[in-house]
């Protein structure tokens, strides 16, 4: 048994819909969460960027003797995982892989759509990971750059994103595409304006929810938290906490147990 937190990161608060799946999978677990709400988006920023504050961030959940790092950004899980694994010694798991397999188990007509932000669909590291498992399917990726700012800001319903949405999804409407990942986890807070465009039977695969199984079934081996009472739910950003549980806990059912400001300049 281990007692330690699990670290999560995200560029904002859309890595919290992981923690929600985690909670479900693992209530007993305590929850180490870094929003880097001063830099958001990753998602137009250089791959060396999006290292760079990986690294930090990483160093600094290091620190606060996380067991294992849930790269909970689908950007930075599709940028800088590779560079992660090497520099450290943690286990540290992405958002890309599960969201994959669960993307192929769920594909009838062998065509899947991606969504992501523009730095993960030009990786096209969905779209490579998907064809290297089955060659067959073909994928369709879309980058929807303004959903990250909409959940940011809270405007989840109504008018504004709905035709944001319509404007971004006008190629998967009366396709053979029955299966679409959500590639970032702020994408998910959106599921319900998604679905009413591609449809109600098109399969939309969230890939933190994915990585919460995945994890779950990881540390059912010897990483588990021993305690019989409900782990906490910490949260640390980079810019102001206030405006921060504001949003969160539009979706967030778990109450955060506290919200700091933390300085990852010297790390």
């Amino acid at each position: 048994m281990d007692n330690r937190p699990i670290g999560v990161f995200d560029s904002g608060i859309g890595g919290l819909t992981v923690v929600k799946s985690l909670k479900e999978s693992l209530p007993n677990e305590t929850i180490c969460y870094v929003g880097d709400t001063a830099r958001v988006p990753y998602g137009n920023k250089s791959k060396q960027r999006i290292q760079q504050f990986s690294k930090e961030i990483v160093k600094w959940l290091i620190q606060k003797n996380c067991k294992i790092i849930i790269v909970a950004c689908n950007t930075a899980s599709s940028l800088a995982i590779e560079i992660l694994k090497k520099e450290f010694s943690i286990p540290i798991f992405g958002v890309i892989n599960p969201g994959v397999d669960y993307a192929i188990d769920a594909t009838k007509t062998y065509k899947i759509g991606v969504l992501g932000t523009e730095a993960t669909i030009i990786s096209d590291a969905y779209g490579e990971k998907i064809k290297s498992n089955n060659p067959n399917i073909h994928v369709v990726s879309k980058a929807c750059p303004l959903f990250v700012p909409l959940v940011e800001e809270g405007l989840v319903e109504g008018s504004i994103p709905m035709s944001i949405a319509e404007l971004y999804l006008k190629d998967f409407i009366n396709t053979d595409i029955d299966t679409v990942i959500l590639g970032c986890t702020h994408y998910p807070i959106l599921k319900n304006i998604i679905k009413k465009i591609v449809g109600k039977d098109t399969v939309l695969v969230d890939s933190g929810e994915a990585t919460a199984i995945a994890v779950a079934n990881d540390l059912k081996n010897n990483l588990l938290n021993g305690e019989v009472f409900q782990g906490e739910i910490n949260c640390f950003v980079t810019d102001s906490p206030s405006s921060f549980d504001t949003i969160a806990s539009r979706f967030l059912k778990n109450k955060i147990a506290s919200t700091e400001y933390i300085d990852l300049s010297k790390y």
